[in-house]
C-alpha cells in the first residue's frame, strides 16, 4: 500500500514543481545542472547538518569539479531564524562577489538565506518586508537567485514563498510571504534525513502535518477543494504512518522516504492555501517550544472550534487515524462537534505515542503566553492567518476575545469544554 501512496505523492510533486525540483534518492545528481542554470560563482550558506555529515564538503567539491567558483561559505541561521543572523548573513553576502547562493540546511537555514538574499539585493530593514508581496513590488516579478538544498523533513522552505524570522527581543516570529523568494531550483535527497535526531524528526513531521491540516481545514467551499484534499490528506497519511517507524528505526529508509514525501506535500499545501490558527499561535511560543511542536499541540483544539465548517475534512482525517490504529471508536455516525472531538482526541493520542505533551501547560507555557498569542493575533501583518481560518476571525468584531482566547485557554489546560461552540 505504501508504494501506491508513494507513487501518488511523487506524481503530485512533479506536477507541482516540474523540472525545477529534484527529490528522492540520488537527487544531488542534479546539483551541477541546477547550479549552472543559475550562474558560475556561488556563495554557500550552510547549516550544521551539512557540515556534520560531510554534505557541505561533497557539494563544494562537485561545484569546483564542474567549474563553478565557490566564493565563500557562510554559517547559516540558528533555530527559529533570529533576525540578527539574517543581518549577519546579508552583510557577509555583500562582501562576496556571487551570481547565486546555495543554501544547505533545514527550515531555519533556508528561511534565513531567503531573507538575507533579499536584504543583500534590495537593502533596507527586514521589517520592510514582513507581510505579503512587498519584495515583488521591488523585484517586478523576479525571484532571488537561490538553490535551496533541504536536509530535514519539516518546513518545506525549499519549495515555498515563506520566510519566518524571529525578533529575539520580543520573542515573536514575523512572516515574509512573497512569490519572489520561492527558490528557482531546489534539491532534497531524502536519505540525508536518516541521521536526524528524534526530536528534530518529530518536530519537523508535525510541522508538515500541521501545514496539511490547516490548509485542508481552510479550503471549504473553494473551487480547488478536491485538489487541496488530495494533497493534504495524502501528506497527513504519509506522516502519520511513517513517523513512528522512523522513530523506532532511524535508519529505515522507507520510513524516511515516506516522511519526506509527506512534509513536501505539506509545502505543496501551503502554496495552494494558507496556514491559520495554530501557526499564528506558534509564533508567540518560540521561547518554549519548537515550531512544529507548538502547532501540533494547538491544532486539536482549533479543530474542535471550527467543527461546523470542516465536516468533510474531519471524516477524511478520521479515516487516516483509524487506518493507523489510533482512532478506535466508530465515527461513521458522528457529526458536528462530536466528530471533531473524536478526531481531536485521536490527534492527542498520536501525540502521546510519540512522547509529546497534549496541552500548553504540560509543554511549559504560562498564562502570559496565552495573552501574548491573543495580542499577536491583532497584528495587521499577520491578518492573513485570520482570513485563512475555516471560520475567519475579525479582531474589530471582538472575535479574538470571544473565540480565540477561550480556545487558547482550553489548549493551555487541556479542557476541551472551554472551547466555544460555533453553529
Amino acid at each position: 500500500m505504501f508504494e501506491d501512496y508513494r507513487v501518488k505523492a511523487e506524481k503530485l510533486l512533479r506536477e507541482f514543481k516540474g523540472g525545477d525540483y529534484a527529490f528522492g534518492l540520488n537527487a544531488l545528481d542534479r546539483l551541477r545542472e541546477y547550479s549552472k542554470a543559475l550562474g558560475s560563482r556561488a556563495a554557500i550558506i550552510s547549516g550544521s547538518t551539512a557540515r556534520r555529515t560531510g554534505l557541505l564538503d561533497r557539494i563544494v567539491r562537485e561545484l569546483r569539479e564542474a567549474g563553478i567558483e565557490v566564493v565563500g561559505v557562510i554559517r547559516g541561521a540558528r533555530p527559529n531564524t533570529p533576525k540578527e543572523d539574517v543581518y549577519r548573513m546579508a552583510y557577509q553576502l555583500l562582501r562576496l562577489g556571487w551570481d547565486f547562493v546555495i543554501a544547505i540546511g533545514g527550515g531555519s537555514c533556508l528561511d534565513g538565506a531567503k531573507a538575507a538574499l533579499v536584504l543583500a539585493l534590495y537593502g533596507g530593514l527586514i521589517e520592510d518586508y514582513f507581510g505579503v508581496g512587498r519584495i515583488s513590488q521591488i523585484s517586478r516579478g523576479g525571484r532571488i537567485p537561490l538553490l535551496a538544498i533541504q536536509t530535514a523533513s519539516g518546513s518545506a522552505s525549499h519549495l515555498t514563498k515563506y520566510s519566518n524570522i524571529t525578533d529575539l527581543a520580543s520573542l515573536q516570529k514575523k512572516l515574509i510571504v512573497d512569490e519572489a523568494i520561492i527558490p528557482p531550483k531546489a534539491i532534497f535527497q531524502y536519505d540525508v534525513t536518516r541521521t536526524a535526531p528524534p526530536d528534530l524528526t518529530k518536530d519537523g513531521a508535525l510541522d508538515g502535518l500541521s501545514h496539511c491540516w490547516e490548509v485542508w481545514m481552510g479550503a471549504s467551499g473553494r473551487r480547488d477543494y478536491r485538489l487541496v484534499s488530495e494533497i493534504a490528506s495524502l501528506g497527513i497519511r504519509l506522516i502519520i504512518e511513517n513517523l513512528p517507524k522512523a522513530l523506532a528505526n532511524p535508519g529505515d529508509l522507507s520510513a524516511r522516504y515516506g516522511l519526506a514525501l509527506g512534509t513536501d506535500l505539506g509545502g505543496y499545501s501551503i502554496m495552494v492555501g494558507g496556514t491559520n490558527a495554530a501557526h499564528l499561535g506558534s509564533f508567540s511560543l518560540v521561547d518554549i517550544l519548537p515550531h512544529g511542536r507548538a502547532c501540533a499541540i494547538l491544532n486539536p483544539y482549533y479543530t474542535i472550534l471550527f467543527a461546523s465548517a470542516i465536516q468533510d475534512q474531519l471524516r477524511g482525517l478520521a479515516r487516516i487515524f483509524r487506518d493507523a490504529g489510533i482512532l478506535g471508536e466508530e465515527v461513521e455516525d458522528l457529526e458536528g462537534r462530536r466528530l471533531a472531538e473524536a478526531v481531536a482526541k485521536a490527534w492527542m493520542e498520536f501525540e502521546k505515542r510519540i512522547g509529546y505533551p497534549t496541552n500548553l501547560r504540560e509543554a511549559g507555557a504560562t498564562e502570559k503566553h496565552i495573552q501574548k498569542m491573543a495580542e499577536a493575533a491583532k497584528d495587521p501583518q499577520l491578518k492573513m492567518k485570520l482570513k485563512n481560518m475555516p471560520i475567519p476571525m475579525d479582531p474589530d468584531a471582538g472575535d479574538i476575545e470571544r473565540l480565540m482566547e477561550p480556545t487558547l485557554y482550553a489548549a493551555y489546560t487541556g479542557n476541551i469544554n472551554l472551547i466555544p461552540r460555533i453553529d
